[in-house]
């Protein structure tokens, strides 16, 4: 084997190699070389070649390239340019050719695909195994994100506030130690509870939400007894355990509720964002030791938004980016 070339392929009697330019990453023939290898004549060759670019199955600008060669032509020793095919051109071409030539070329070259993508299965399959798991929750977290580009003309801090979801729920997919099971983790969040939201008080915040910076005759006007349910279930347990043990889940759950049930009339996101950080400001969760917040303003509006434009199915994911998003270790 020289610089440059490889053997590619030899026939079952071991008669027979051809030798391969290796060049840009390809593998390349002469047409001489294809005869050769495929044992048939140049006139077969060439209409193969020609129907395959004709009917448009390579690009041959893609796959055929001319090379400076020096040939013997009688006693004189002459340069031409040569055609060589690429391994794209090379592969299209041995399924086509009918001879015994070109039978066992595609035997040989189904063997080689097929070792390839084995081995190749086994060397990444573990790889493949631990990001699958974060991978598809990305992917259904760029879905939602789609889902409000598409329903929604968004304004600049709108489209930032989604940008940085991604960005922080990515960060979290990165940390691998803190997941259970390819399941993101609830560490760190906080048990200690300082305030307990009633039915009253959340009602009183939202009339003081209204006084503050205005709205409809309808905003905060209760259609049905949703939003109490919607209060009510945040505290929810069973057999003395709560459903949603931590500040962070019943934040979470709490935003998630009072956005999907549409409980009022008008002002229902307005409403669930707003809950949501005056529970966590009750609970003293809202702000970090340094004083930054948890979350920004376009963050949570991003957030509102694509639990709006959520599947029912999707909720324990939203509520998961909610946590994470929310949670001091991250």
């Amino acid at each position: 084997m020289t610089n440059n070339q490889i053997i590619i392929y030899q026939a079952t009697d071991g008669t027979s190699t051809v030798d391969v330019r290796l060049q840009d990453n390809t593998l390349w023939l002469t047409l001489n070389q294809l005869t050769e290898l495929f044992e048939r004549d140049k006139s077969v060759i060439s209409r193969h070649l020609r129907n395959i670019y004709e009917e448009g199955e390579l690009d041959r600008a893609a796959t055929v390239a001319k090379n400076a060669t020096v040939q013997t032509e009688g006693e004189r020793t002459v340069t031409r340019d040569v055609e060589f095919y690429n391994l794209d051109a090379i592969i299209s071409l041995g399924y086509r050719v009918n001879s015994k030539r070109g039978t066992q070329f595609r035997i040989w070259a189904n063997k080689v695909l097929k070792d390839y993508l084995i081995k190749g299965y086994a060397i990444n399959e573990q790889k493949l195994k631990e990001q699958t798991e974060q991978f598809n929750s990305l992917k259904q977290t760029v879905n939602l994100l789609g889902n409000v580009l598409k329903n929604k003309e968004l304004t600049s801090d709108e489209a930032t506030g989604l940008l940085k979801v991604v960005t922080d729920y990515s960060y979290a997919l990165d940390i691998l130690d803190k997941y259970d099971h390819q399941q993101l983790t609830l560490e760190g969040t906080t048990d200690q509870q300082l305030f307990v939201a009633t039915y009253d008080d959340a009602m009183k915040a939202i009339k003081d939400l209204k006084d503050k910076f205005g709205g409809s005759s309808l905003f905060g006007n209760e259609k049905d007894d949703s939003f109490k349910g919607s209060i009510g279930t945040i505290y929810q347990s069973f057999g003395g355990v709560e459903f949603y043990p931590t500040i962070e889940d019943k934040a979470a759950n709490l935003l998630y509720f009072v956005v999907k049930n549409h409980s009022f009339s008008d002002g229902n996101k307005r409403i669930a964002a707003y809950l949501f950080v005056w529970f966590m400001e009750k609970n003293r969760i809202l702000y970090r030791e340094d004083d930054s917040k948890r979350i920004a303003d376009n963050a949570l509006v991003a957030l509102t938004l694509m639990i709006a434009e959520s599947k029912p199915e999707e909720k324990d994911m939203m509520v998961k980016v909610v946590v994470n998003l929310i949670n001091p270790k991250n």
